[in-house]
């Protein structure tokens, strides 16, 4: 038995995340285990389908046990986004390799543009654009292009690449013997619009919520679609009572940022007005879309510096299940997130959290769900 890792968003599963079960499997991989975003996303958004529907599709298509990653870590940037998965991946302590896609498809590459980032970021480059107001983005890629050639700044601008080397510094930070493998990334890049097979994330969603055939891109889900727009107001609304202080309790709301929302929501009328208000040159879009995300939420800072308190299960096939068997975990791992909130105080709390998100998410449906599906909610068990 070789149990292989993937982390994972499947907004919605495509082909492009079947190719690389079926590439870690090619790797002698004999058990895929995903730690899969719940039902918000990297990008500060909802998952277009819920997190037990996708489960299911991933568990069709080639991965075997498909475990939660909580909406504070999913809402997280790339670091604070790879560390919670590798954490949980960590706590499972029977992981061998973790498998990941990216655009150069060569973990040498991506090794030596982590040294490259740990280097810069503490270069006098780095702060003379940090305190000119660049985002951390623009300001690291200008201390690259100052102390590396061009390849090396070329690997950290692309998507997949920045995650891949955030999974590879998490491993290295807890001294993980976990063997990474990568596989390139085929077909349209991360945000783009094609007819190729392995078309981007955006294109299929987009095609998704518009009611189009997506069929050549991914396995069709006959499931209800959320969508953000349904809570763009009550996101407004929330926003709007919270006090300037509460501003800096949220998640990456630092270095000003928190001021600028708190100034920014009393004068926008939609949530896009707030988001064109919002971003600067410093504040990227995806960032201030995460952080509305977690000021709505109430994810604030106290609360994503907490380690994971368990394992929440959301479907398993018979493979799965051997998985489990060969777990030998650190903290409390089941199906069900009510037992999970009865383990510890940190576990209540943090499965009150996440129940919270899934109440808030159920709005974004055409027709709302109920409250407390969190915790009634039944594990995707296959043959």
């Amino acid at each position: 038995m070789k149990i292989a890792a993937v982390i994972s968003e499947y907004n919605p599963f495509h082909f492009g995340h079947k190719y690389l079960a079926d590439k870690t499997r090619e790797k002698s991989a004999t058990h895929i285990v995903s730690v899969m975003s719940g039902n918000f996303v990297q990008r500060g958004d909802v998952a277009v389908f819920d997190k037990y529907a996708r489960a299911k599709t991933a568990l069709e298509n080639g991965v075997d046990l498909v475990v939660e990653l909580p909406s504070r870590f999913s809402l997280m940037s790339a670091e604070g986004f790879a560390k919670g998965a590798i954490s949980i991946i960590s706590a499972l302590n029977c992981v061998e390799m973790l498998a990941f896609g990216s655009e150069c498809g060569d973990i040498s590459a991506l090794k030596e543009a982590s040294g490259a980032i740990e280097y810069c970021i503490h270069s006098e480059k780095f702060d003379f654009w940090i305190t000119r107001g660049k985002s951390y983005p623009a300001a690291l890629q200008e201390a690259l292009r100052e102390y590396y050639t061009e390849d090396v700044s070329n690997i950290i601008s692309s998507p997949n690449n920045t995650l891949a080397i955030e999974y590879l510094n998490a491993l290295d930070n807890i001294g993980s013997s976990i063997e990474p493998f990568t596989v390139k990334r085929l077909g349209a890049a991360h945000d783009a619009e094609n007819d190729d097979i392995f078309a981007s994330g955006t294109s299929i969603r987009r095609k998704i919520l518009e009611g189009k055939d997506y069929s050549k891109f991914a396995p069709v889900l006959n499931e209800p679609t959320a969508d953000i727009k349904r809570l763009e107001t009550a996101v407004l609304a929330q926003l709007r009572m919270l006090r300037k202080e509460d501003f800096e309790q949220i998640y990456d709301c630092a270095g000003g940022l928190g001021e600028r929302l708190f100034k920014a929501v009393r004068k926008a009328g939609t949530f896009e007005e707030l988001l064109f208000l919002a971003k600067t040159k410093r504040y990227t879009l995806a960032r201030v879309r995460r952080a509305c995300m977690c000021g709505f939420l109430g994810i604030t800072k106290s609360l994503c510096a907490e380690p994971p308190a368990y394992i929440h299960i959301l479907g398993m096939n018979a493979k799965g299940r051997e998985i489990l068997s060969a777990a030998d975990c650190k903290i409390p791992i089941d199906t069900s997130l009510k037992a999970l909130s009865q383990t510890s105080r940190a576990a209540l709390r943090q499965a009150n959290s996440e129940a919270r998100c899934g109440d808030i998410y159920s709005l974004a449906f055409e027709k709302p769900r109920a409250c407390g599906y969190d915790f009634t909610a039944k594990p995707v068990i296959l043959d």
